[in-house]
């Protein structure tokens, strides 16, 4: 099968278009067609390097983290699907591998797709739909009537986080550029702040929770915007030490992520609030959850560009600029 595979790390090299191996599925697996797949920065910054602690992958292998298809054959074990289902999935972390024609995925980590969505809609939800839903609803469990800013509200994350906060009861505060505006307040976000021309740290105060997508200087300016008690979950690092437990990281790791996240969980612990890192992990049943909220209405999905997946690579580059409202996808059929 056709496959964009990662042979170097490297900022510079690009996605090599090769010939791999049709994936075998174990018992508790399906296999599926893709018909579209969504690009996450997370998908660029792998393919630079600069998640090797983290992920360490050995190359070559198949990159990609979002799916959108059709179940083409099931292991002996499945039980919740069956040939002809269309699905969408974020694979779990070594097995992902979605810039292909096919993938073999494990069925606890696969939902069928909404109903009123395009495939290449579908493959724009699960890492940025997972994501969101993990940090509001699983950790911070955002509540009616509490305060939010979720940073970079006309990225992928951004988009998702909002619709899904706003659903919650939240008053949420997002930043974007003077010409999103308009744009991020018709997602839900009551208060917005165009980052070329304000200070968010000085128009924002007392908040519940913070969601931090950005580099560590945004990091530790979100702190102040948070009342006493509230929460900074960070899906852009430093990791913490309760992630390395969470992930079951050996002694090497959970050194290295004490001792860089060390200055930021002080000067939280100065300010009386809390920090951690999130790292998203494959989830079916919580995607199942998501597909219900499409399905009513609530959230709707947010596509800048549909690229061939041919151009796979331009479309990684697209995304690198920044420049992406919500996700950018790419078609297989």
């Amino acid at each position: 099968m056709k496959a964009f595979v990662v042979h170097r790390y490297g900022k510079k090299n690009d996605l090599q278009l090769t010939d791999v191996p049709e994936p075998h599925i174990q018992e508790d697996d399906v296999l599926v067609q893709v018909h579209a797949a969504a690009i996450n920065l997370l998908d660029a910054k792998i393919k630079n390097g600069e998640f090797k602690l983290l992920l360490p992958y050995k190359i070559p292998f198949v990159l990609g983290h979002d799916v959108a298809g059709v179940v083409i054959k099931v292991g002996a074990k499945v039980s919740r699907f069956t040939i002809g289902d269309e699905v969408y999935a974020r694979p779990a972390d070594h097995r992902v591998g979605t810039f292909a024609e096919f993938i073999s995925i494990n069925e606890k980590d696969v939902a069928m797709k909404p109903r009123n969505l395009t495939m290449e809609e579908a493959a724009s939800i699960p890492l940025v739909g997972l994501t969101a839903w993990q940090v509001l609803v699983e950790k911070a469990q955002l509540k009616k009537g509490q305060k939010v800013f979720i940073q970079a509200g006309s990225g992928g994350v951004g988009t998702f986080a909002i619709q899904l906060a706003k659903h919650l009861g939240a008053t949420v505060a997002t930043t974007t550029s003077t010409a999103n505006a308009a744009w991020v307040k018709s997602l839900g976000a009551d208060v917005v702040v165009d980052y070329k021309k304000e200070d968010f740290e000085a128009v924002l105060k007392d908040y519940d929770v913070v969601l931090n997508s950005q580099d560590e200087s945004i990091l530790k300016k979100s702190l102040r915007v948070l009342k006493s008690g509230g929460k900074l979950l960070s899906i852009s690092g430093p990791p913490d030490p309760a992630f390395a437990q969470d992930s079951k990281a050996g002694w090497f790791l959970k050194c290295v992520f004490k001792l860089i996240s060390a200055r930021v969980r002080q000067q939280a612990k100065q300010l009386n609030v809390s920090y951690s890192f999130s790292f998203m992990k494959a989830n079916g049943t919580q995607l199942e959850q998501i597909t219900r909220l499409i399905e009513a209405g609530v959230i709707r999905p947010v596509v800048d560009k549909v690229f061939p997946f041919e151009a796979t690579n331009e479309a990684m580059a697209y995304v690198e600029t920044g420049r992406a409202k919500g996700k950018v996808v790419i078609k297989m059929k």
